[in-house]
């Protein structure tokens, strides 16, 4: 039952979050959005995705060889890609990573392993954006009011997903308890060993750095003009928005968060909503390389045999 209603209630989130901003600020960002896009930006949001995948794809194989998968880098780049198209074109935002996963454990003859190596290297950047935004709150606490003026809608939605997520939790109690006790052994080894967690930080935290650069062309294609200390906090909240399990390819608490940030820090929330939009396209644009791989592995498939 859970797993049916599950990726409706992702999208019914994000779709919510939506409706919510265009009866707030109306549909001109939007439309501002897409108009100011350029071959220019297009350019950049290639580059430097190319260079935030290599990162990424560098800790996934960090991460899965320490628990006893091999992947080769390439192999990590070219599933890496698809796996960001996949996200970026398919509702809830997380199905490419699913696929990615799955893929690379069938081809190393353990599907769990090969899940539980994506959650690793995907929990590990999370880490590292939780810890920036908590930074950037702690240090602007006047923000927390508007904050939960602003995530009102967001948060009762998300509340509610935790919730009937709880209840399917623990109709499996004792399969929940085995799954613990495994990722606790893999966090240990794949995570917090000493010769491993230097180089996945580093690898997260040039990550992080990528979406941003990303995130500061997105606002000076919108016009932008604020300089560029006081948007990299406004912008390690909306990635910490993006986290979230609710939206629709991407979209949704991204633009609610951006949003609200900018509103708070004074720059307007109708220019902060135009900065997601950009955003959103130009993080699309990025992940085009995983169009190719995925039509380029489906070309590259066996015929089925003839009787």
């Amino acid at each position: 039952m859970f797993r049916r209603v599950w990726p409706l209630l992702q999208v019914l989130g994000g779709v919510a979050i939506l409706v919510a901003l265009v009866w707030r600020l109306g549909s001109g960002a939007f439309v501002e959005g897409l108009r100011v896009i350029n071959a220019g930006a297009v350019v950049a949001a290639l580059g430097i995705g190319l260079l935030t995948t290599l990162f990424s794809a560098g800790r996934w194989c960090l991460v899965a060889r320490r628990i006893g998968l091999p992947l080769r880098l390439g192999t990590a780049v070219a599933d890496y890609y698809r796996a960001l198209f996949l996200n970026a074109a398919l509702p809830g935002g997380v199905l490419g990573d699913v696929h990615r996963a799955v893929r690379h454990g069938q081809h190393a003859d353990d599907v769990g392993r090969g899940v539980r190596a994506v959650v690793l290297e995907r929990s590990a950047g999370q880490v590292v954006v939780v810890a920036a935004a908590a930074a950037v709150l702690l240090s602007q606490p006047s923000w927390l009011p508007d904050l939960a003026a602003w995530s009102y809608l967001p948060g009762v939605v998300a509340v509610g997903l935790c919730a009937v997520a709880f209840v399917a939790w623990g109709r499996s109690t004792a399969r929940g308890r085995r799954a613990v006790a495994t990722a606790v052994a893999e966090i240990r080894h794949g995570l917090l060993a000493r010769d491993t967690w230097p180089a996945v930080a580093v690898l997260s935290a040039a990550t992080l750095l990528g979406h941003l650069a990303l995130f500061l062309v997105a606002a000076r294609v919108a016009g932008v003009v604020a300089p560029a200390s006081q948007l990299v906090p406004l912008m390690v909240l909306a990635l910490l928005a993006m986290g979230l399990p609710i939206n629709v390819g991407g979209w949704g608490p991204r633009e609610g968060v951006t949003a609200w940030a900018f509103g708070a820090a004074g720059l307007g929330a109708t220019q902060g909503l135009t900065v997601a939009v950009v955003y959103g396209v130009l993080a699309f644009v990025a992940s085009l390389p995983g169009a190719g791989v995925l039509l380029l592995r489906r070309s590259r498939r066996p015929a089925p045999a003839r009787e």
